[in-house]
Order: structure tokens, then C-alpha cells, then sequence
């Protein structure tokens, strides 16, 4: 057993690369070894790699004599879920489910995983990108990510100790800019860049342009890129440019994805991570230390509803259309002035001109009406003043909430309460049962 430090100056020397050990670690990828964190250079690789470690089970066929669980029919249950007769799932996650989700990729934007070993099922995104920062960031190491952006980029790289370099961003019309300048500074000397196409919270999008920038900027950096397109499916103003479907970021970029948002399954906690497969080996061992196998139930929701996505998700995004045309039509009713999201599902609001930040705004919204909005320094640096407002709560509620922020900004100003039309207070947002409270 080599010890780590002297792993680490083989690393940092580029000997590493030239030995059979590092060979099997990267799965032939010997390049991509400067990227492994410590917790993968130091994990115990030939035991976790062991099938009697972590054994796949080959079909259907077989019978399983090697169970971690037993197999009964509880008397305080009616019955036994059928996916418990085969044991517990491949620790990469189902077949079928790595299979579905290669070909979304692959019919979408002509990007093309292997769902053998470029796709690996996870505790949603989040478990996704934490397989990623185990996997490539050491503590020290900088991370960048742009203002605003999910609250979890930031914590999650901060729990590993790294550093973090803001990015800050504006948005116009539904297009995410940013300084090349900034972003190439950042970039120099780090380890990874973490972002989202759609963001949230603002929902705007790269242009085509800017994705050729980031790749670029990332490649003369040599920094791995981690994207989330948990938000890609709720786009009402037109796709934009993807990252991962440029030829030129294949060899750096990490795609996560996730049932959460676009089929409203939060529960079920079902996510994947795609890449290449010298990297993604590195990130299923850091999955494999800490959270292996994703529940095989979870997965089969997962694979049902990916499978019907064409089926289910027009509906949705029309549904959804027609609640942020509603949202922001109330909002410019109760003096709010917001920009429509291009994207996703919330409203990036401004709420300075109340002579309030938006944690006090936002606590007071909360314990005077009881409604509960996202106050935006949590988001980034640049976002004390914002709120972050969703329109993903069913029709009723939604509609309950504006008119509960309507009289509260209306108190803010020294305004009576306004009194809402009948015709306002129950305008058709959709023909149907709302589509999550369904599932």
C-alpha cells in the first residue's frame, strides 16, 4: 500500500501517469489522474472494485444466494414490493434507468454516454455533485461559481474546505452575462467551475457564444466543469446553447441531472451524473464510500417517468406558462416589478425599493402572513435585496400567496389593503388537476 503522500508527488510530477496502478485507478485514463482528490487517491480502489464488494447481479435469471436482506412478507405491510425480491441495486444504479437516460442525451442534443460507465445513478443532484467535489477537490482547492446561484454550490464546496470565487452576473431578456475578464482570473489556478444552464435562481440561459467562452476559458485553465440541467426541461422562450454539446468540453464536463424538478418527484430522490468515463469511475468510488445504491423503487418511479416524458412533460411546461404569465401579471398589479423568468420556475425579485433586505423582508413576510419566500443572500454575495419567489405551488395556494403578498407590500407602503376582484382571484390556470399534485 503506497502512502498518500508519496501518491501526491507522483501526481504532482506527472510519474503517476506512467504506472499500471494509475492505469486501473483512471480506468485507462491516466491524464485525468491530477484531478483525483485525496479521498480518491487515498481510497481502498482494489476493495471497492472487488465484485464480492459490491457484486452486480447479471439478470433476472439468477438466484441471488449472496443477499444483504432478508426476503419476507412483513405482517404489518399488505404485501411486499416486487423490486425487493431481487436484492439490492447495481451500485452504479439500474440498467435500464443508465440505458433511458443515455438515449435522452443522445436524441436531445446528440450527445452520446456510454450507459455502461459514463452514467451513474444518484441521490439526486445533490448527491451528484457531491460525488464530484469527494471525487476532484481536495481542501484549498478553489471553486468558482457564478452570483447568484443554488445555495448548495457554495455549501457543499465550503464543506470540503475549499475556496470559493464569486462570478458575478447580471441578466437581460433571459441571458445570463458575465465579465470573460473576471471569469478567466477566477479561473486561473482552480479546480473546478460549478454552474447551472438554467440558473437558479434568475432561470436566465448561456448564449451559444458564451458556452464557447466558458469551454474555452476552462480548457486553458484546465479546470473540470460541473453543469447542472436539473431546470433544462422548463425553457419557454427558446433552447440555448449546451455546454456538453460541444465536441471540445466532452473530455472536462460532468452533466448532473434529476426527477426532482422536471416531473415534481423530490421525494423519491433519484439523480445521475454523466461524463466521461475516466472521470466518472473517480466519482462512483466517492459515491460508493459515502451514499451507494439509490433505493431500486426510487429508480423504477424514475425510469416510468422518464420513459413517459414526451407524454407528461407538455402538458406540464404548458401548465407552467400559463402560471408565470399569471404570476407576473399579479406582481405588476401588487407594484412589484420583476423580469419573467426564461426558465425554471421562479421569480428573482428586488425588494429594495421597501427600504428592506431580503432576509428582513422575507421574515417578515413569513411571521405577519405566513408566506414563505427564499431570501436571497443565501444565493450569492450580489443577492442581500433580492427574494426568490416560486410559482411551482398548485393553482389554489398560489393564487393565496400573491394576495397575501399583495396586502403585505401594501402595508409596507402605508397603503389600504387592497380588495381583490372575484374575476382576479380565480382566473383558469389550467383545465386540469394540477399535474405534481397527481403524482
Amino acid at each position: 500500500m503506497i502512502p498518500l503522500l508519496v501518491k501526491k508527488l507522483l501526481v504532482r510530477s506527472g510519474i503517476a501517469r506512467h504506472l499500471p496502478m494509475t492505469a486501473r485507478l483512471t480506468d485507462g485514463g491516466s491524464e485525468h489522474v491530477h484531478y483525483y482528490s485525496d479521498k480518491i487517491l487515498a481510497a481502498p480502489i482494489a476493495e471497492l472494485r472487488d465484485p464480492a464488494t459490491f457484486p452486480e447481479i447479471g439478470g433476472v435469471d439468477v438466484v441471488n444466494l449472496n443477499l444483504g436482506a432478508p426476503q419476507f412478507d412483513s405482517p404489518l405491510s399488505t404485501g411486499r414490493l416486487s423490486v425487493d425480491r431481487h436484492g439490492k441495486p447495481s451500485a452504479w444504479g439500474l440498467p435500464a434507468l443508465r440505458e433511458t437516460i443515455s438515449g435522452h442525451y443522445r436524441r436531445r442534443d446528440k450527445r452520446f454516454f456510454d450507459p455502461r460507465d459514463e452514467v451513474f445513478i444518484t441521490h439526486g443532484a445533490t448527491g451528484a455533485y457531491s460525488a464530484v467535489l469527494d471525487a476532484f477537490v481536495n481542501p484549498g482547492d478553489r471553486v468558482v461559481v457564478f452570483d447568484p446561484c443554488s445555495p448548495l454550490f457554495a455549501v457543499g464546496a465550503k464543506s470540503r474546505r475549499a475556496s470559493i470565487s464569486w462570478v458575478p452576473t447580471t441578466t437581460e431578456s433571459g441571458v445570463l452575462k458575465y465579465d470573460a475578464d473576471t471569469l478567466s482570473a477566477a479561473l486561473r489556478g482552480a479546480k473546478l467551475l460549478v454552474l447551472a444552464d438554467p440558473t437558479n435562481p434568475t432561470g436566465a440561459s448561456f448564449t451559444p457564444d458564451a458556452v464557447e467562452h466558458l469551454l474555452w476559458a476552462a480548457s486553458r485553465s484546465d479546470v473540470l466543469i460541473y453543469q447542472d440541467e436539473s431546470f433544462r426541461r422548463f425553457r419557454y422562450d427558446g433552447a440555448q446553447g449546451t455546454l456538453n454539446s460541444r465536441p471540445a468540453s466532452f473530455c472536462r464536463t460532468l452533466s448532473a441531472g434529476s426527477i426532482t424538478q422536471t416531473y415534481g418527484l423530490g421525494s423519491a430522490r433519484v439523480g445521475w451524473l454523466a461524463g466521461p468515463r475516466h472521470l466518472m469511475k473517480a466519482c462512483a468510488l466517492a459515491a460508493n464510500l459515502s451514499a451507494p445504491f439509490v433505493p431500486t423503487v426510487c429508480q423504477q418511479l424514475a425510469l416510468r417517468e422518464l420513459e413517459a416524458e414526451d407524454e407528461l412533460f407538455g402538458p406540464v411546461l404548458e401548465e407552467f406558462r400559463v402560471r408565470r404569465r399569471y404570476t407576473a401579471d399579479r406582481l405588476k398589479t401588487i407594484g412589484i416589478t420583476a423580469e419573467a423568468p426564461a426558465s425554471g420556475y421562479f421569480f428573482w425579485l428586488d425588494v429594495s425599493p421597501f427600504n428592506l433586505d431580503g432576509r428582513t423582508f422575507a421574515e417578515r413576510l413569513m411571521k405577519e402572513h405566513r408566506v414563505l419566500v427564499g431570501p436571497g443572500c443565501v444565493f450569492g454575495p450580489s443577492s442581500a435585496n433580492h427574494v426568490r419567489l416560486s410559482f411551482a405551488i398548485e393553482d389554489g395556494r398560489l393564487r393565496e400567496g400573491l394576495a397575501r403578498l399583495a396586502t403585505f407590500v401594501a402595508k409596507l407602503r402605508g397603503q389600504p389593503t387592497p380588495v381583490v376582484k372575484q374575476q382576479e382571484t380565480a382566473p383558469v390556470l389550467s383545465e386540469r388537476p394540477p399535474t405534481f399534485t397527481r403524482v
